[in-house]
């Protein structure tokens, strides 16, 4: 079934209250294992069904905000799921205390029952209004981001269509693009601030009600983290402030060299990695989902039969259009088996590395898509990340295909990027810790904090003030997931290291890389991140060690690769 044939029904909360009621009553009332297990397996194919629905609701309303219809079934799903996590939660507890429940680990493992122990953590009725009022923020930020129109050259363009032009190989034109971005959010802050201001306190609400004297323990548990602490997060960052600052700081003075452009860099600058103009993917949306499927036939035969249906089955939806929501994600329809791709092409390499990144994503919910319990198609946040960032290396094997002559820019600016990306997305998580360690600063003190630690991660930034917003240290606002999902932005950091360690096995032996690959990405979410890596040989990113030695190898490819007439 393709995509645009899939129905959509707004089901009747009653029904899915009653149902997952009844489902409770009767897993406590079971007389043996046969009894308790044919229940869950009920309650399972139920749960897809309804989370399909959500999920339909969720793309086709990103894919046009403007949509009425889908607008109000999102509305309806934010504030109905806090609703059903109050059910969810009476359905986990009967799991925990169920006499039963050694007989379903023996059966599915006991993660089902850590993450449960976990999820429990997240949720009391009394939060139920906060949850839809944050659900009620963050929609607002994704409507405001997906409305932008800025005015530029004679055209109108939405904040991805603007991207090309902040990359422009002409100076002129390249910081005239900034200037017309950052003035949209300089015109737009006053409800960028209010908004994320409502977010904080409104966590550290939630945070404080439940027991934990603020937001960041409940932010840990909302995302699952069943293998490390903060402390571990913590030592981390030290590590990144140690190995990959002073690497990724030679590699933008280096930049600096080859530009012609002075150091430190300013955001134009930055965005310029070869004076000759970045690597820009050979021919239309067509040809480049064209080259993804030659990508994937000669990969593996796992992901020539991926790919292919994603195609036939119309699950991808890559187009920048007006009124499209912002970023890209890949989502699971769980009734159809199906993952589902959406994202904002818009000319650049950015485009190639959705067909590799979220693809990523997507084959690894392929390749566990029958798992039972379906929580065990997709592993924790870290470890999905995986699965994108290290696909993006092996679609280096297709790198003319995708770039033609731009192929060699487009491998060093990839690898470059992979390093230089690891501190800004530390940055990320360190500022995330401090604003809900003090949620009562103001929004001029949250700006205030992000310049000073892009002193720290980012120090080949150029903070001036020619660049509206950004050269004022306010653009951790255009990054949605600071706003969307707190305490995310690590796990790209955690899993880059990851990946950089792949790649490096790919350049020794592509077809041993792919069995360490397939040997993670086939566990889906049955273990914890920690045990996948394990059960794969690959090493953990908490060990210095291994940060130490992916940052050394990247260096020594880059310092070694022949730019002769690209620069």
């Amino acid at each position: 079934m393709k995509f645009s044939e899939m129905p959509y029904k707004r089901p009747d909360p009653e029904t899915i209250i009653a149902e997952s009621k009844a489902a409770t009553e009767r897993l406590k009332d079971a007389k043996n294992y046969e009894e308790a297990r044919a229940v869950f397996l009920e309650r399972e194919e139920r749960s897809k069904a309804v989370g399909t629905m959500a999920s339909l609701a969720y793309v086709r309303q990103s894919i046009d905000t403007r949509d009425e219809f889908y607008s109000k079934e999102k509305e309806f799903w934010d504030e109905f799921g806090p609703e059903l996590e109050e059910y969810e939660q009476a359905w986990l507890e009967s799991m925990l205390s169920s006499p039963f429940r050694k007989d379903f680990e023996n059966e599915y493992g006991d993660l089902m029952f850590v993450n449960a122990e976990i999820q429990r953590k997240t949720f009391s009725p009394e939060i139920i209004p906060d949850m839809q009022k944050e659900n009620e923020l963050v929609r607002e930020y994704d409507d405001l981001i997906a409305s932008a129109q800025i005015p530029f050259e004679g055209g109108v363009y939405t904040l991805s269509q603007l991207t090309p032009f902040r990359t422009d190989a002409d100076d002129a034109r390249r910081l005239a693009a900034w200037k017309a971005d950052g003035k949209w959010y300089k015109e737009n802050q006053e409800q960028l601030d209010r908004i994320y201001d409502e977010l904080v306190r409104l966590r550290d609400a939630m945070g404080k009600k439940l027991g934990y004297g603020g937001y960041t323990r409940l932010g840990y548990y909302r995302m699952g983290r069943n293998c490390y602490t903060k402390d571990d997060v913590e030592k981390f960052r030290a590590a990144v402030q140690k190995y990959l600052v002073p690497v990724a700081d030679s590699i933008r003075r280096e930049q600096a060299r080859r530009l012609g452009a002075t150091y430190p860099l300013s955001f134009a600058d930055a965005a310029l990695v070869f004076r000759s103009g970045n690597p820009r993917p050979v021919g239309t949306p067509d040809d480049i989902l064209a080259q993804g499927k030659k990508f994937y036939d000669e990969l593996s035969p796992e992901t020539s039969e991926f790919f292919r249906t994603m195609l036939d089955e119309e699950l991808l939806d890559v187009l920048s259009t007006e009124g499209k929501q912002a970023g890209g994600y890949c989502i699971s329809l769980e009734q159809y088996e199906r993952p589902f791709i959406f994202a904002n092409f818009n000319g650049t390499q950015h485009d190639v590395e959705v067909v590799t990144h979220e693809a990523g994503h997507a084959f690894a919910y392929w390749m566990n898509r029958k798992r039972i319990p379906t929580e065990y198609a997709d592993p924790s946040m870290e470890a999905c990340e995986v699965h994108s960032m290290s696909m993006e290396f092996f679609g280096w094997k297709n790198a003319e295909g995708f770039f033609g002559a731009d192929a060699g820019k487009f491998v060093y600016s990839h690898l470059a990027d992979a390093i230089t990306f690891i501190p800004y997305g530390t940055m990320v998580d360190h500022f995330q810790h401090i604003v809900y360690e003090k949620p009562e600063m103001t929004p001029a003190e949250r700006h205030a904090e992000w310049k000073r630690l892009l002193g720290i991660y980012m120090p080949w930034m150029k903070l001036d003030g020619e660049i509206p917003f950004y050269s004022e240290g306010e653009g951790w606002q255009r990054q949605l997931h600071i706003y969307g999902m707190p305490f995310y932005y690590i796990d790209y950091c955690l899993a880059q290291t990851v990946a950089l360690e792949i790649w490096a096995m790919i350049r020794k032996d592509p077809e041993e890389a792919w069995k360490h690959y397939m040997a993670y990405t086939r566990q889906g979410g049955s273990r914890t991140f920690t045990e996948l890596l394990k059960n794969a040989d690959l090493r953990t990113p908490f060990d210095e060690e291994c940060l130490k030695e992916v940052c050394e190898t990247a260096t020594g490819w880059l310092q070694q690769f022949d730019l002769t007439g690209i620069e």
